[in-house]
């Protein structure tokens, strides 16, 4: 498997250095600082860079090149899942993961590095078990307890359920689900949907005492299509599903921006290592026993009937060689008893704009930035079923060398509560546990732009 792992800063300097195997001397660092980190080649690299028979696989993070080395035929997958765990540890344990907090904790990270690779394989990565018995003085688990016994450390470290201990224990028990969808859109100046698409991520934080197991709902279409199917030949439903659906609390506002009854076509999705997986595969239950604590239950995308929150019609002419008239339209398509929040759109400029001249009907205001080549128009909050209007006239100066301008497309940057753009709802969520505790469970929706664009 993997025969080094190497911490580099960005100027290439070796902040931490690990060798695994006899395959790879320490000398091999200064090869990947040579032909990658100090290479001027492209500033767009291959993650994975291969010289001779020796494979590279890099991340970069904030001021920071990770490396994992290897001499046979790795699987890439598994070694950047690793990177990434690895990332994870740092930024649990110091709260960053730069090059300041690596110098300052580089003999727990040895640890930590010692802990989670065993003559280069991957061994238990949670970090809850690891902040178990890999301590500091400076970076003190708030889990330890002196007495507990090394036994329940083992057994928690090798068991089937590593990441959750079965001694916790709450005086309220509560599960807080986040909904969180990102919505990428590219429509062409014609009007046409060339893209659209959401990726999204139900978030989890779980405050549950004892070994609960959860089973976890949505309204996915095979799902749905399948119940119904059920019912067809009288078998009848699941009642009491539907009965704790509504049960479940909401943390702000309403829900009328949330799913239409209708079925979400789930095009993929990835979960949590809690998930049991063969339950999914037959019969579509999400099935699971939390980490204690946040995690990030699952993530998924859709293609098929997105919602979008803005519609967005720009009107864009060129009056000569002097001067662009602009008039943009922003429309909400959601319900009127939400808002969207912290709203920001990015109107392009020629780069030999001079002068602006704008004028905002409606909410918000617009001002002019050279430095970015556009016209940032701010709403700090945008009320459903409502449009708002700018007008600008920009002035351009002469250029010496007339070159056409590329006409960027204008950016949409926003924040919907309590709304879902591919219309997933959370159907139920139920909590069983031996001791048969009372639950509370909340959910909560959002909705931001991730690559959302206009063509003008």
């Amino acid at each position: 498997m993997l025969s080094a792992v190497f911490i580099y800063n960005q100027k290439g300097e070796v902040l931490i250095s690990r060798l695994y195997r006899h395959d790879v001397k320490r000398s091999v660092a200064d090869v990947f600082r040579v032909h990658v980190i100090s290479s001027p080649t492209a500033v767009v690299r291959s993650p994975v860079t291969t010289l001779g028979s020796t494979s590279f696989f890099h991340i970069r993070y904030d001021n920071l090149w990770l490396c994992a080395v290897a001499k046979n035929n790795a699987s890439a997958a598994m070694v950047f899942e690793f990177l990434y765990r690895l990332l994870g540890l740092g930024v649990s344990y110091f709260g960053r993961f730069d090059e300041e907090a690596v110098k300052s904790n580089f003999v727990l990270i040895y640890e930590l590095l010692d802990e989670i690779l065993d003559f280069g394989y991957p061994q238990n990565m949670e970090v809850d078990t690891l902040k178990l018995y890999v301590t500091t003085e400076s970076v003190r688990s708030r889990n330890v307890v002196e007495s507990q016994a090394p036994q329940s450390i083992t057994m928690q470290a090798t068991g089937s359920t590593t990441w959750r201990r079965n001694d916790i224990a709450y005086k309220k028990n509560e599960a807080f689900v986040d909904v969180i969808e990102s919505v990428n859109l590219i429509l062409s100046a014609k009007g046409t949907v060339l893209r659209a698409d959401v990726q999204g991520q139900i978030v989890m934080r779980s405050f549950l005492s004892g070994m609960p197991e959860c089973k976890f709902g949505l309204n996915d279409k095979l799902v749905l299509d399948r119940d119904a199917a059920s019912n067809a030949v009288g078998r009848g439903g699941n009642m009491r599903g539907s009965t704790r659906s509504r049960s479940l609390g909401t943390r702000a506002g309403g829900m009328g921006g949330v799913g239409d009854g209708e079925s979400v076509e789930i095009a993929d999705c990835q979960f949590h290592q809690c998930v049991r997986l063969g339950r999914f595969d037959t019969d579509r239950t999400i099935s699971f026993i939390p980490p204690d604590g946040e995690f990030e239950l699952m993530r998924y995308r859709t293609t098929e009937n997105v919602n979008l929150p803005f519609k967005v019609l720009p009107v864009v002419r060129e009056l000569g060689k002097s001067r662009v008239e602009y008039e943009v339209l922003v429309k909400s398509n959601f319900s009127s008893n939400l808002s969207a929040t912290n709203m920001a759109v990015s109107i392009p400029t020629p780069p030999n704009a001079t002068k602006c001249r704008i004028k905002v009907t409606g909410v918000g205001k617009a001002k002019y930035h050279p430095e970015e080549n556009a016209i940032v128009w701010k709403i700090s909050r945008f009320q459903g079923l409502q449009e708002t209007s700018l007008t600008a006239v920009v002035d351009l100066a002469p250029m010496a060398k007339p070159t056409p301008w590329s006409r960027p497309p204008i950016s949409l940057d926003f924040q919907v509560l309590m709304f879902t753009a591919s219309g997933l709802l959370v159907r139920f969520l139920k909590v069983f546990e031996r001791s048969n505790y009372q639950s509370v469970k909340w959910v909560r929706y959002m909705t931001k732009a991730g690559s959302y664009e206009i063509r003008i």
